[in-house]
């Protein structure tokens, strides 16, 4: 990387807040998170020279465009500023973060304002449905799924039991670590929701299939929710330091990335798999472009990582690409217990997509933030001892975008 962009701060909003149920909408949803990320950034509106924003699908949600235009009615010391939105499904935030990122790498300027968001519980289950559709290859796959993105990411656990074998039971304890590490974070959709011991099952009753072998705990949540964050070239986070009193130690900073992207259609994807490897080869290489950007081995110099969990086989899938095991045998790490808090490597201490929530523009930017966030010790009750390299994992559509992040303190 040419230098470093730190992380001044950021914020995201309540996950379990419904939106429209409590008279809000995208534009509350907005400036809420944009004006707490200013604060806890320390910065004020005046002094940001760019905004970008992650959003997937907010027409088909709200029908509202141009969402950047939102950021001169957040504060006037917006006003006048260039800014832009960015689409890539699910993983909309990311790519709003390498954007932000060319821009101050490039020198066109110093600060950038990062905000992912996505309203999306104004809408019943099977309209939602419909509308996050919109990131398959629409008219060509699961056109007969009432629940598209349930059925296509059972498709994938129908691969790893053809290829590998597969358990249930292991992606169910995913799902139990998940919603185990929610309870520890403030923001969580699901921190108070509560589970019985056949949650976790095979019980139709308790835990009733949505797709194939997809159940409902193995489903990452509909979500209302933004998040943001402030980033700055080294020389300007240097200058905000100096000025708050602060040591460029105490910052984050975004020390690898890699982004790749796959052809559309899962059927494609699968024949150019590896039969016997790595079932996303471009998951795997955005992954491993992040390692070597950021100059580590792979997952034994990492302390954490965040991922994209949007169903249970989702983080099976990642557990393998980020190189913790070896391809078909992800159960391994989770019979060994190193995805949990206590384990080798925890895997979303934030309770992830599944546990947290999944406001699809949003979670790109929210796992950047609570990876700085565990980096710089102010992760509260989710904190994992001793972090200092986080690496995030972000996937739009059926392992179509693939972003990942390397953030580091010094």
């Amino acid at each position: 990387m040419v230098d470093r962009i730190y992380i001044l701060g950021g914020a995201q909003t309540d996950f379990a807040q419904n939106l429209s149920r409590s008279n809000n909408n995208l534009f509350d949803l907005f400036r809420g998170s944009v004006k707490d990320g200013l604060d806890d950034a320390k910065i004020e509106a005046k002094d940001i020279d760019v905004g970008h924003v992650g959003n997937f699908v907010a027409e088909l949600f709200t029908g509202q465009g141009m969402i950047g235009g939102y950021f001169g009615h957040v504060d006037e010391g917006f006003y006048g500023m260039p800014s832009s939105r960015h689409e890539g499904a699910c993983a909309s935030g990311s790519l709003a973060i390498l954007a932000a990122m060319a821009d101050l790498e490039s020198g066109r300027y110093e600060t950038a304002c990062v905000t992912g968001l996505e309203l999306m519980r104004n809408v019943s289950g099977e309209i939602a449905a419909q509308h996050l559709g919109a990131a398959a290859w629409v008219g060509r796959e699961a056109e007969d799924a009432r629940y598209l993105w349930p059925a296509m990411f059972s498709d994938l656990c129908d691969v790893y039991e053809e290829r590998f074998g597969l358990n249930y039971a292991h992606l169910a304890e995913i799902s139990k670590i998940n919603f185990g590490n929610a309870k520890n974070n403030p923001n969580a959709q699901t921190r108070k929701w509560r589970f019985n011991d056949s949650s976790f099952t095979q019980d139709d009753a308790q835990n009733p299939v949505i797709e194939g072998w997809m159940r409902k705990q193995d489903c990452g949540q509909v979500t209302d929710g933004a998040a943001t964050v402030v980033l700055a070239t080294a020389d300007r986070a240097q200058a905000h330091c100096k000025k708050h009193g602060l040591s460029i130690q105490d910052l984050a900073y975004i020390r690898g990335w890699g982004h790749t992207t796959a052809p559309m259609l899962m059927a494609t994807k699968m024949e150019r798999s590896e039969p016997n490897g790595y079932v996303f080869p471009l998951t795997r290489k955005a992954i491993t472009d992040a390692y070597q950007r950021a100059n580590i081995s792979g997952p034994a110099d990492l302390d954490a990582i965040e991922t994209h969990d949007c169903f249970s086989i989702t983080e099976y899938m990642a557990i393998e690409h980020f190189g913790i095991t070896r391809p078909g045998e992800a159960w391994k790490a989770i019979e060994e217990e190193k995805i949990g808090m206590c384990g080798e490597i925890p895997i979303n201490p934030s309770g992830g997509l599944i546990g947290q929530g999944h406001p699809v523009g949003a979670t790109g930017v929210r796992m950047l933030l609570d990876g700085a966030r565990q980096t710089t010790e102010s992760a509260g009750d989710m904190q994992v001892n001793g972090a200092r390299n986080v690496a995030t994992y972000n996937v739009g559509g059926s392992g179509t975008t693939n972003v990942s992040f390397i953030i580091s303190t010094a």
